[in-house]
């Protein structure tokens, strides 16, 4: 059988791609040896995927989880604090009523809310976010509303102009967004495009509740999103830390910790 080098660069970079998501990171020797191909052809496979935003490179290796100026790849984050997902989005659901108009963001928080909507229904669901309209076009008794705009396949999401403006034509009773990071009484994410599409969907809702696993908690990144007290409720999992929630209190922001199954 043939390995993912004999195959040729673009199933070999495929693999690699694989790889890192699942593991996280890794070196440019430890690659190369795991490949079968030589350091400079790593590095070339390299090159070309971070091009297309899956992963980063730093001295020495390369990486698939975020910084302050790069978000994770979306297969990435599918595979990701699940458990306090689930524990953010389970609590999430006591919020919605049947008859609501639900807006949902990119984030796969808030895909977590999207696989347990079901028996809340009717509702009327609004998302931006490909995995959320293609779990849901089945679902009976759920109104789907498609955001349009520019598909970003590196989000599985439809941004840009045209994304802002249907937000900006409807009003929902609630919206559920997520963030790359929270700290000193601010949400921030790393990408100004996505940035202005969220804000838009909080300026377009009645009720907006922010949904934060504990590792977005104590970081930033580049672009401030808004202030924290912007939203009615943030959501945050039974691992925050301490300090953490401290730092929310000091803010005067209203949140809940969700128990996650099973503790």
């Amino acid at each position: 059988m043939s390995t993912p080098a004999q195959r040729g660069p673009a199933l070999r970079q495929a693999a690699i791609a694989e790889y890192v998501l699942a593991q996280g990171e890794g070196t440019a020797a430890e690659l190369a040896e795991r490949f079968d191909v030589s350091l400079m052809t790593i590095h070339r496979d390299l090159d070309e995927l971070e091009r297309q935003g899956i992963v980063r490179k730093f001295r020495g290796g390369v990486t698939a989880q975020p910084s302050g100026v790069f978000e994770s790849n979306v297969a990435y984050r599918l595979k990701t604090m699940r458990r306090e997902k689930a524990a953010v989005a389970a609590h999430a659901l006591t919020l919605i009523e049947p008859g609501m108009a639900v807006m949902l963001d990119d984030s796969t928080s808030t895909l977590e809310i999207a696989r347990r909507l079901s028996p809340i229904t009717p509702l009327t669901v609004v998302t931006n976010f490909l995995e959320a309209l293609t779990l849901l076009s089945a679902e009976r008794g759920i109104h789907l509303m498609a955001l349009g705009g520019d598909y970003d396949p590196l989000h599985s999401s439809f941004l840009g102009v045209s994304c802002v403006e249907a937000v900006q034509s409807l009003q929902v009773d609630i919206c559920f967004t997520s963030t790359s990071a929270a700290s000193g009484g601010f949400a921030y994410h790393q990408e100004q495009h996505i940035v202005s599409v969220k804000r838009a969907m909080l300026d377009s809702a009645a009720r907006n509740v922010l949904l934060l696993d504990h590792s977005k908690l104590g970081r930033v990144a580049l672009h401030r999103l808004a202030p924290l007290s912007r939203f009615d409720l943030v959501l945050v999992d039974d691992g925050a830390p301490a300090e953490a929630l401290r730092e929310l209190d000091e803010h005067k922001v209203a949140y809940q910790v969700c128990e996650a199954a099973g503790d």
